[in-house]
Parts: structure tokens; sequence; C-alpha cells
């Protein structure tokens, strides 16, 4: 009895020590997998989707440069209980967003992206948004807005949206944006044709993203996107 009781009490302490610690210090709240030690580490920051949580790309630093720290970020509007997203989408047809939520979540995020830079000391050339669908919606809105506030973006499943397009000016800071688009050819959330249009669109930017198509893959992250996305963090901080 008392030999399955420990191990019992085992099982549930490795459990519990599993799962990574919910930080709330910063804007956002968030996962960590970092050194507040280290000076000039790139950064990766993590942006999850709609109905997401932090959570959910978490891992993928475990297939991505270890010499970096990551942090992953929860989305501020609460959809219910473990779900959140960045902003309601807005009517019917191709996907947009509620411009007000858009605004202040693109504040906090900068906000956030600030205050990250000094907790884990670096260079805003550091840092990196990872993005899935609304979250890759979420690095285009603050990196083109604020291109001083990042080093690149890795727009996954995403778009950009209406709004941004329209109220883009010409700024010749965002040239120095590293940018990677990667899209499934079967996405029917996000259509397929977002990805390339984000891509050409970027382009009149004078931006010259790298962009990757995922033959067969829906809306979802696949092994192949994050081989790739490794390798071009790799090339950007080789």
């Amino acid at each position: 009895m008392f030999k399955a009781l420990a191990l019992l009490l085992l099982v549930v302490s490795c459990g519990l020590q599993a799962q990574p610690a919910l930080h709330t210090d910063l804007p956002l709240d968030y996962l960590a997998h970092a050194d507040e030690q280290a000076r000039n580490r790139p950064l990766v920051i993590f942006l999850h989707g709609s109905g997401g949580s932090e959570q959910d790309l978490f891992d993928l630093k475990d297939e991505l440069p270890s010499d970096y720290n990551y942090l992953s970020v929860r989305a501020p509007k609460t959809v219910e209980r473990g779900q959140y997203q960045w902003f309601a989408k807005k009517g019917e047809g191709a996907y947009d967003g509620d411009t007000a939520d858009l605004r202040a979540s693109g504040q906090m995020l900068l906000d956030f992206i600030e205050k990250a830079r000094i907790k884990y000391p670096t260079d805003a050339s550091n840092v990196y948004l990872v993005g899935f669908s609304q979250g890759a919606m979420m690095s285009y809105e603050v990196a083109l807005r604020h291109p001083e506030a990042v080093g690149g973006i890795a727009a996954l499943g995403g778009r950009v949206l209406s709004v941004l397009r329209a109220e883009l000016t010409p700024d010749e800071s965002r040239r120095t944006l590293a940018v990677f688009i990667g899209h499934g050819t079967a996405d029917t959330v996000i259509p397929y044709h977002d990805g390339t249009e984000a891509d050409s669109f970027l382009k009149t930017l004078a931006l010259e993203p790298e962009f990757h198509a995922y033959p067969g893959v829906g809306h979802s992250v696949s092994a192949m996107q994050v081989r790739d996305l490794r390798a071009w963090l790799e090339r950007l901080n080789p």
C-alpha cells in the first residue's frame, strides 16, 4: 500500500513539474523558456490563434534553436475558459477583425514586447514574432505598424487584414524586417491565396518575404513548416 501511494505521489509530482508556470508580471500572461541573465540572446515570442492559448505553440521551442529565449503569450480576450483570441472576427466573407480590438491588442502586444526586452535583455533587432492564424495576423499588425519593435516575424496560416493594408504609409525602417510566410495549400480556414497575397503585398512595401507553400497541409503547423522555420531563424543568427 505504501509503495503504491509513494508511486502515485511521484507520478503526480512529475506531472505538476511538467506544467510550465504561467507568468503574469508583463502586460500579457505568458509561458517562458528563457534565461534572464543572458544578454542579447534572440527572443522568440509565440502568438496563438483564435480559441487557443499560450500552450498551443510553446512546444515548438523544442524543435527550434536551443540558444534562443522563448515566450508564449496568451491573447487578452477570453472566448471561454481556456480559450482566448486577439480580436473578434468582423462580418462575413474574407477574414477581417474588429478595429477597436486590433488597436487594443496591438498596443498591449507592443507594450509586452518592450517590457520583455527589458526582462530578457536583448535588442529589438533580436526579437521575432512567430504567429499562427490570428497570431500571424497580429504579427503583421504590430511589425508593419511598428517595424522598430522587432527584427522579424514568421506568419503561419495568416493574412494581412484589410484595415492594416488601408492604413499603412511608406516607412523606410520596414526594409530591415525579416519575414517568413508559411501556408498550407489545403487550408480552408485562412485560404492559401491569403498567404500568397500577403507575400505579394509585402513586396510592394519593399520587403523580401521568404515564402513557403506546404502542399496538402490544412490549417495547422506541419513538421516541415517547423523545420523551415528553424532554418530561417538559424540564418538570421548564424
